[in-house]
C-alpha cells in the first residue's frame, strides 16, 4: 500500500521508492487481482487516491521496470482534465489536496486511460468521496455503486475491486461490497497466498515512509505479515 512520492507525509522519498520498485521487479511478479492462476512470487501494489503524483513521478517507474500496480480512486475528485502546470498540481501538502481538487491535485480521467492503455495501471474504485464508511448518514449506494459507474463509464473499464477508505467497515459494509465488487483490500500488514484474502478482505503491507528499498521484504518482517493473517483468520 502507497500513497505519494515526494510529498510531506504518507510518502517516499522518489529515490528510494524507484529503489524499491527495481526491488520489486527482480524478485516478484506484480500481478492483478483479476489475473486468475498464480504461480512463483507475486506482489501487488496498490497506490491509494490517485494523486497527482502519482502519474508525473510514479507511472515513469512502473514503465521502466514495466511493473504493474492498481490505482485506487476517489471518483468526487477527479476532473475528466486539467490545463495547470504539473508544478502547480504537484504543489499542494497532502492535507491540502482533497480541498484543491479542482486545480488538478488528482490524476485526471485523461491521464488514467494513457496509462490503462499502457497495459501496467488497473484503476479501482477508492468510494466516492473518500469518506469513512462507519460514519453515520452515509449513502453506501453512492460510495460503492456511484464511484464503480464512474470509473466504468468514463474509461470504458470492468470494475472489480474495491479499496475501503481509511480501512474502515462493518461486516454489513463487507457484505454489500462483496455483492458489487469481486475483490477488496483494506490496510492491515498482513500477506496472502493469493486474492480470496483473509474473509473476502486482502490486508495490504504500509509501504509508505521506507528507509530501504527492501525493508518490507526482510525476513522478521514477513514473519509479522503471515503470523497477523493467521491471527486475522479467526
Amino acid at each position: 500500500m502507497y500513497h505519494h512520492a515526494n510529498s510531506d507525509r504518507c510518502s517516499n522519498e522518489l529515490e528510494i521508492l524507484k529503489e524499491h520498485i527495481k526491488y520489486i521487479s527482480e524478485n516478484f511478479k506484480t500481478v492483478f487481482p483479476t489475473e486468475e492462476k498464480l504461480s512463483g512470487k507475486n506482489a501487488c501494489l496498490v497506490f491509494d487516491d490517485a494523486y497527482v503524483d502519482f502519474y508525473y513521478l510514479i507511472f515513469p517507474i512502473l514503465k521502466e521496470f514495466k511493473i504493474k500496480a492498481l490505482l485506487a480512486v476517489p471518483t468526487k475528485y477527479i476532473l475528466d482534465s486539467s490545463q495547470n502546470d504539473k508544478n502547480l498540481r504537484m504543489s499542494f501538502e497532502h492535507n491540502d489536496e482533497f480541498k484543491n481538487y479542482e486545480k488538478g491535485t488528482f490524476c485526471t480521467f485523461s491521464e488514467m486511460k494513457e496509462m490503462i492503455n499502457s497495459g501496467l495501471v488497473q484503476i479501482v474504485s477508492h468510494s466516492h468521496s473518500h469518506t469513512n464508511l462507519l460514519e453515520e448518514s452515509i449513502n453506501l449506494d453512492e460510495e460503492l455503486v456511484l464511484s464503480k459507474k464512474i470509473l466504468e463509464e468514463k474509461l470504458n473499464i470492468c470494475v472489480e475491486t474495491f479499496v475501503y477508505p481509511f480501512g474502515k467497515y462493518n461486516e454489513e459494509i463487507a457484505k454489500r461490497t462483496h455483492e458489487i465488487y469481486k475483490y477488496s483490500f483494506r490496510i492491515g500488514n498482513a500477506i496472502h497466498k493469493d486474492f480470496s484474502g483473509i474473509k473476502g478482505i486482502n490486508y495490504r503491507v504500509d509501504a509508505d515512509g521506507l528507509s530501504k528499498p527492501d525493508e518490507i521484504f526482510k525476513f522478521t518482517k514477513l514473519l509479522k505479515y503471515r503470523f497477523k493473517a493467521f491471527l486475522k483468520s479467526f
